[in-house]
């Protein structure tokens, strides 16, 4: 996990927090701070045993970046789902007869619609309470 902090700023923190203590309650506060992280990695690692007793091996099979919910970005999932392959439709031999033949042309589809061109004079519509 990545908390933005660099060597620098830890040790800027560091040297912060020993002007501020003062050199007098310093070696007390620093015991305390290593006990805070031993305690830390013992919940830690129990809380990580406890999850693989109660889920199961299944657990380490689980991608837990995947469900990561600074992962979701909506425009990568609707880009994904537009750009999903439909499955291909069968080809019978009717279509296939259909296709090949010469005599038989598609309709044509017609004069294409144009977009309408917005200006300041005729803006697009607005809905006040869609928004």
């Amino acid at each position: 996990m990545d908390f933005g902090l660099t060597i620098e700023k830890l040790f800027l923190i560091g040297v912060i927090a020993a002007v501020i203590i003062g050199p007098e309650r310093l070696p007390k506060a620093a015991e305390a701070f290593a006990g805070f992280v031993r305690k830390a990695g013992v919940y830690l690692r129990d809380t990580r045993t406890r999850m693989r007793d109660e889920l199961g091996p299944e657990m380490d099979e689980v991608d837990w970046r995947k469900l990561d919910p600074r992962q979701y970005d909506p425009r990568r999932i609707i880009r994904d789902a537009l750009l999903e392959d439909a499955p291909a439709a069968p080809a019978t031999a009717a279509s296939t007869a259909v296709a090949s033949s010469p005599a038989i042309t598609a309709p044509s589809p017609g004069p294409l619609k144009t977009r309408p061109e917005f200006t300041r004079d005729s803006p697009p519509p607005f809905d006040l309470e869609a928004t």
